[in-house]
């Protein structure tokens, strides 16, 4: 159970109503602070809808940080969005097989995608080797614009960890195809 009340429509000012126009739990819990609310989907919508970086690269990085994570709710909504960005099931089970060190059948830039996605979230950023090697596939631009991805939502777990928001339901068939490890 989240540690905030979930808000709707109807606990907000007419100015703050479409903050909830995507009624999911975490923006009815961050609706408890508009100005954050509407900063912070901001970024969100600039790095989903207004980046230039390849979506199905960006939404492998992302669910990379949900799954080191154990983020269920940023590893479930991901996957829904991931499929709209042309992730397959097959790449979640690549990045999984990636993420326990296996083997994969990922192409060579999602594979280094996914490292420099695991070396931000586990060791805070990116050795000289992989930030080397992204540089032999993409302009600063497009670094910046991975590099920004993958923080943010680094940044979106713990926000999600700290008010323990609630999967949907809806959101809980993506959890039971591609079960987040428990240990």
């Amino acid at each position: 159970m989240a540690r905030v009340k979930y808000l709707t429509k109807d606990d907000l000012a007419e100015a703050d109503k479409p903050l909830l126009d995507r009624d999911i739990n975490l923006f009815r819990a961050l609706a408890h602070n508009p100005k954050a609310a509407r900063a912070f989907s901001h970024l969100g919508r600039h790095i989903r809808f207004g980046s230039d970086l390849d979506g199905r690269l960006r939404e492998l990085a992302i669910l990379q940080v949900g799954y080191l994570a154990r983020s269920p709710y940023e590893f479930s909504h991901h996957i829904k969005i991931g499929g709209d960005f042309g992730v397959s099931d097959d790449d979640i089970t690549a990045m999984i097989a990636e993420t326990n060190g296996e083997e994969s059948a990922l192409e060579p830039l999602a594979r280094l995608i996914l490292r420099a996605a695991r070396e931000m979230t586990l060791d805070g950023g990116t050795s000289s080797r992989t930030f080397d090697d992204l540089k032999q596939h993409f302009a600063e631009d497009m670094i910046i614009e991975l590099f920004l991805a993958i923080a943010f939502y680094n940044g979106v777990v713990r926000m999600l960890a700290s008010l323990e928001i609630d999967v949907e339901p809806e959101y809980q068939q993506y959890l039971d195809r591609f079960p987040l490890p428990t240990d």
